[in-house]
């Protein structure tokens, strides 16, 4: 760890919240990353995409909280169960993500171009698909999930020390009664309890952004804020969402600001 060179990107504007600036420091992408080191990184709030692994670093804002669950404590509420309710036909596999198929593909390609297509990752393409999900650093893998012989789910998850990293998932749009991507998140929190290890880590929490809520609601969520992991007992109410965001948030530089007109 003490050897890893750490970068800093320039301001850009924000993935989660409209108008805002943000940046990024990353680890230096010759650096080999195993599974301890990127244990230890995510605990430190640091976050995988392909082979860049990265940590907001916004001092006006603040609210990229990781955000992980400690699965021994976890109890679903009603409407997860119902998540798990409406799947219990589906069949669920596990593949190294270095055997993906074009199945793989097809599917994680209708998911982009159907619910995400104002997103960063349209137009989809198969080399963005390998460097994003199937190329990595560590020991990463696919929990599949099948009806009979249609896949309908994947989540991509990478192995660590203390559990797994929760790194994308993707569905069939045309399923979505079925709650697909809390189904998913549950059944990563089974196979961590399976494996007798503690956390999945959700990536990041921000609390005011609509996209992001849906973290909250699996209970009870640990958010790294200010270098310590804090325990949310339940999903916090407007009131103490506002309080939250108010407690993060810091006069944002004009410069950084005006940079990105």
């Amino acid at each position: 760890m003490k050897d890893i060179q750490y970068y800093i990107t320039p301001p850009h504007r924000c993935s989660y919240l409209e108008d805002r600036s943000a940046r990024m420091v990353f680890i230096d992408p010759q650096h080999p990353v195993d599974e301890p080191t990127l244990s230890e990184l995510s605990r430190q709030g640091f976050r995988r995409s392909g082979d860049f692994i990265y940590r907001p670093e916004c001092h006006h804002c603040r609210q990229c909280l990781s955000a992980r669950i400690p699965v021994h404590g976890f109890q679903p509420n009603s409407s997860q169960k119902r998540a798990i309710k409406n799947n219990r036909d589906l069949r669920m596999a596990v593949r190294p993500t270095r055997q993906a198929t074009d199945v793989h593909y097809r599917l994680y390609e209708r998911y982009i171009r159907e619910r995400h297509a104002d997103g960063d990752m349209y137009p989809p393409s198969r080399e963005q698909f390998d460097k994003f999900l199937v190329e990595s650093c560590t020991h990463s893998f696919f929990l599949e999930f099948w009806y009979t012989d249609q896949l309908l789910c994947v989540a991509t998850c990478d192995e660590l020390d203390d559990g797994i990293s929760a790194v994308y998932t993707f569905f069939d749009p045309n399923f979505d009664k079925r709650s697909l991507g809390t189904f998913a998140i549950l059944m990563q929190i089974d196979w961590v309890k399976q494996q007798g290890l503690s956390y999945v880590y959700l990536g990041y929490w921000v609390p005011e952004a609509p996209k992001m809520r849906y973290k909250s609601q699996f209970s009870p969520l640990e958010i790294l804020v200010d270098g310590r992991w804090q325990v949310l007992q339940a999903p916090p109410t407007e009131q103490e969402t506002r309080e939250l965001i108010r407690n993060l948030s810091r006069p944002e530089n004009i410069s950084d600001y005006r940079r990105l007109r």
